[in-house]
């Protein structure tokens, strides 16, 4: 592992542009109140150590060390609990390398916390910090090209300077420049494009050859955006799925200007970059916020956002809500141990969904606890129906590691008639304690009138 030393210096006028130390923390402060977190530092990397640029929140004492294995791998560096003790010890970080534009050195992005961070949690604050130093890195290098080019504009090697500009940028940050001639429709890409697209370089490309390789939203997407900037003559940036030459599915971040003489659209240009890992880590991250990774199912958090939707649509609501808890899951837990526990629980989702295919969600809403919604023109004698249904599908046994489990389950029912998510949420909660105390492994409806 490499030893760092650090100093303090200016950043690069390449990268920074205007900013100065002041702006740069403010920024890194801003991204310490999204992400939740107490700390961040913003370096440069070169051969002699680490040169800060900004940095917000208390200094940690093993923060070199964190950064060092950083620079050591190849990859984003997450760690929910770093297990280091002391009071000024980073227990959550996370390491970005970020790539710089042409003629800087890269840069290191620290973020951490004294306290550690679920692991999920920790996924997803990468997972965010990835998308949002992403988008920033291809900003700053579409202004320092910009910049360049208007400096170079009456140059005779002005052309050149570009080309060698654009080409060390998509090098370092997968992203090609393009332009189309609109007099003509005539296109012009830099290595980056053809590397993306999987086409030899030097190819003669076409508009038409570029569409084809688009997927069909994506490149109604993509023309629409196009069609309106042309018009207005405007900016516009998106992100969309190509399939390569080599039949390979990509995301792409396209960014496109228009260059105009007396309100005529002329010239398109702009950039064209692989943010396919990045688009993958978002999703999966969404994935993590929304779903519960055991079972499959929408998570507590999804049906909390499902059931209070009731509140903003004004009494537009569900037929019904059913919540079921497994009776008989703590002993298997005890007696078996949590991995036959787990597969109990996966087999009560697979049949909850089997049984609820028409419902609008169904969610695993705590350790052996589960919720179905159900749509608004469920009849009551059809939920009450379901509900019989759920105790008999979970009571059937099922073998698991040799041995033979038999659960069952205690289902409550309540129909929405008006009132507000916490009203139907405490009914159907009810209805289940007496499906309970009629001695489970059965289900009761809410009824209005035993309040």
């Amino acid at each position: 592992m490499r030893s760092l030393a650090y100093s303090i210096r200016k950043p690069p006028t390449e990268v920074a542009d205007s900013n100065d130390d002041t702006d740069f923390g403010t920024r890194l402060g801003r991204l310490c109140d999204l992400l939740g977190i107490a700390g961040a530092q913003l370096t440069t990397v070169a051969d002699n150590g680490l040169a800060i640029v900004a940095a917000v929140g208390p200094l940690a004492d093993n923060l070199a060390l964190l950064q060092a294995r950083v620079l050591d791998g190849s990859r984003p560096l997450v760690l929910p609990d770093t297990g280091a003790e002391g009071p000024c010890a980073a227990r959550f970080y996370v390491g970005l390398t970020l790539p710089a534009a042409a003629g800087c050195p890269p840069l290191l992005l620290s973020l951490y916390d004294s306290k550690p961070r679920p692991s999920q949690m920790a996924e997803r604050i990468a997972g965010l910090a990835q998308e949002l130093v992403t988008d920033a890195t291809v900003e700053q290098l579409r202004q320092v090209i910009e910049a360049q080019a208007k400096v170079i504009a009456e140059s005779v090697r002005a052309e050149e300077l570009r080309r060698e500009l654009f080409e060390r940028a998509s090098a370092t940050a997968k992203i090609g420049v393009w332009q189309c001639d609109l007099a003509d429709n005539s296109l012009q890409w830099t290595n980056g494009v053809y590397d993306l697209f999987e086409i030899e370089r030097g190819t003669q490309v076409t508009r038409e050859l570029s569409l084809s390789c688009y997927t069909e939203a994506s490149r109604r997407q993509m023309e629409a955006a196009r069609a309106h900037a042309i018009a207005t003559c405007t900016d516009f940036a998106l992100t969309v799925e190509i399939i390569t030459a080599r039949g390979n599915h990509r995301w792409m971040r396209l960014t496109g200007a228009v260059e105009s003489r007396n309100g005529v659209a002329t010239r398109i240009f702009g950039m064209k970059q692989d943010v396919t890992e990045e688009k993958l880590m978002a999703d999966r991250t969404r994935y993590l916020a929304e779903f519960d990774v055991m079972t499959g199912l929408a998570n507590r958090s999804q049906f909390q956002a499902h059931l209070s939707a009731l509140d903003a649509t004004g009494g537009n609501g569900p037929g019904a809500l059913l919540l079921i808890d497994l009776d008989g899951f703590k002993q298997v837990n005890d007696t078996y141990g949590h991995v036959l526990g787990d597969e109990c629980l996966k087999e009560a989702a697979l049949r909850l969904t089997a049984s609820c295919s028409s419902a609008q969600l169904v969610a695993r809403i705590g350790g052996d606890e589960f919720a179905v919604l159900l749509g608004p023109d469920t009849s009551a004698g059809a939920a009450e129906a379901l509900a019989e249904g759920i105790v008999a599908m979970i009571g059937h046994p099922f073998v698991r590691g040799g041995h033979t489990f038999r659960l069952g389950a205690s289902v409550g029912v309540a129909h929405y008639r008006g009132g507000s998510s916490q009203d139907l949420f405490r009914q159907a909660d009810t209805a289940l304690y007496a499906a309970k105390d009629a001695g489970r492994n059965t289900s009761r409806t809410y009824r209005a009138e035993a309040r």
